[in-house]
């Protein structure tokens, strides 16, 4: 049975951490590659084989076989980005960056995560994860030229708690299913872009208005289903989520403000080669193009503006991010009871196109690569500490500024990252 103030005393001091802790997580496009530390150490793979309280945010039927347990933990994440203009630049009408190398500051983040589930019975659970799913973050400081756009200090910080409630249950003895409610909340600011009022449908909520916040609720539905010798089959969906609109920044997002969650699903399989070895493979889709304030591209600005395609309008220019596929592997084994190694790789197209540069010195989530690795010690009474360790290596997107026609200019985005993580379990 819950005890509902001791379920409150959990929750609340959490949680409240959570919300004002900053989050930044530009890894697959926007999202994280793993959420759960042992998942991070198999290179974000887990839709099929789940570890820990972290597991709904991969897939909610792993939950049931988590049983009563509890885990906390955190990730210091180092993401360097940077850019890089080369070319003279053109002056009004046309909107010329100043060349140069420009490095965004504030390299180091801390995310932390919390899980809690209880044992219903001995075929189902409830429980709750804390996390953060995804975020963005730029910080480019002033300069003789005056900043990146000519507006001062620039950047962006995007922010995304997810709060998921999952029920998870049995149907056999190696299958089951799971549903998460979602509550999301996310804020975000943008600094430096006041130049960019001539394509704005409203100058005043376009730049430099602080920090701005939206909720949302969704879903999330799983299944895992063992079959074989050995195999788990796992899948998860995550409909797009309608986030109410950031208001201080509707003349910057198109339809005026708005910044959906984009739908995604996992598909993938385990496999437990033998006693204490598993390897694990999952397929993610990121479907930014159902995000209008993401995935227009910036080209709307020359060819629909004023019109529709000015900044905040219905199909107001952004980011041009394309959907993502990542693919994920990873290889867990027990070298004796008390450890178990992990190693994991992942591969995808990063969501940038050429033409979208500009903007996207903001956002530069051009990431394509993860290199993990990860071990948990286990003590006595069902105690575990978990570590992960994730290098992501440079990627370079290069293109004309598209808002410079009389002249070619070009814009170099790159990023690469580095993060620990850890946390620690508890089973009862």
């Amino acid at each position: 049975m819950i005890d509902p103030k001791k379920l409150l005393l959990v929750i609340l001091p959490v949680t409240a951490t959570l919300l004002f802790a900053t989050q930044s997580h530009a890894t697959n496009g926007y999202f994280s590659h793993g959420t759960s530390v042992a998942e991070k150490g198999l290179a974000g793979a887990g839709v099929a084989y789940s570890h820990d309280t972290l597991s709904a945010a991969t897939n909610p039927a792993g939950m049931v076989w988590q049983g009563g347990a509890w885990d906390i933990g955190a990730a210091l994440f180092a993401p360097i980005r940077g850019y890089t203009v080369t070319g003279a630049p053109a002056g009004p009408p046309e909107f010329g960056l100043a060349p140069g190398t420009y490095d965004s500051d504030s390299e180091l983040f801390l995310v932390p995560q919390f899980g809690y589930n209880w044992a219903l019975n001995d075929k189902s659970t409830i429980g709750i994860s804390v996390y953060g799913n995804g975020g963005m973050n730029s910080d480019y400081p002033d300069t003789a030229t005056g900043g990146a756009f000519y507006g001062g200090p620039a950047g962006v910080n995007l922010e995304q708690l997810f709060i998921s409630t999952t029920y998870s249950a049995k149907f056999s003895e190696r299958s089951s299913w799971g549903i998460s409610a979602l509550v999301v909340r996310q804020t975000f600011k943008a600094d430096g872009l006041a130049n960019f009022a001539p394509f704005s449908t409203d100058p005043a909520n376009l730049t430099n208005n602080g920090d701005d916040s939206s909720v949302g609720l969704g879903a999330r539905l799983g299944v895992q289903l063992g079959f074989g010798t050995g195999w788990t089959f796992g899948a998860a969906y995550q409909p797009k989520i309608d986030m109410e609109e950031f208001d201080s920044y509707a003349g910057l997002f198109a339809e005026k403000g708005d910044f959906d969650i984009p739908e995604t699903w996992t598909l993938g399989l385990a496999w437990e080669v033998n006693k204490g070895h598993n390897l694990v493979f999952d397929v993610q889709q990121i479907n930014y193009s159902g995000v209008a304030s993401i995935a227009n591209p910036i080209s709307n600005l020359t060819t629909n503006c004023p019109g529709a395609g000015c900044l905040g309008g219905p199909a107001g220019g952004g980011f041009g991010w394309q959907d993502m596929t990542v693919y994920k592997l990873g290889y867990e084994w027990a070298s004796s009871d008390a450890w178990t190694w992990r190693l994991g790789y992942s591969l995808t197209d990063q969501p940038i196109p050429t033409t979208e540069t500009m903007f996207n010195i903001l956002a530069p989530g051009v990431i394509e690569q993860h290199f993990t690795f990860g071990f948990t010690r286990s003590y006595s009474n069902n105690n575990d500490f978990n570590f992960a360790l994730m290098y992501a290596p440079r990627v370079t997107v290069s293109g004309a500024n598209p808002l410079q026609g009389s002249s070619v200019q070009m814009i170099d985005i790159e990023m690469y990252q580095y993060e620990l993580a850890f946390s620690y379990s508890k089973h009862f």
